[in-house]
């Protein structure tokens, strides 16, 4: 699943927006989580965690004061949850808890 993230190259879609890339990855990790989530929570959790450090590798690129502040990225990225809870599906699956991680 990884890998599959990998190909994405979501740090690399530096145009899009976060919804934009939110509507592209919604459908599938809704279908892991319904897949893998009934018996791997642990595994598909750790997949969310790298999906968000891939998110917060978008945000660094994208916005140039975030570029060499990984905490303030964090931030931004927490911030964006709180803001908008539904916008990724792994973001409403396991809750606003604080969970998001990143390099910090």
């Amino acid at each position: 699943m990884r890998k599959e993230v990998r190909e994405w190259r979501l740090h690399r879609r530096t145009s899009a927006t976060l919804a934009d890339l939110a509507k592209q990855c919604n459908l599938i990790i809704r279908g892991w989580w319904n897949y893998y989530g009934a018996f791997y929570q642990r595994a598909i959790r750790s997949l969310f965690r790298y999906i968000d450090s891939k998110l917060l590798q978008w945000a660094r690129r994208k916005y140039k004061t975030l570029a060499r502040h990984e905490l303030r990225s964090v931030q931004w990225l927490r911030k964006m949850q709180e803001v908008e809870p539904r916008l990724f599906t792994h973001w409403r699956l396991i809750g606003g808890n604080g969970w998001i991680t990143g390099a910090v």
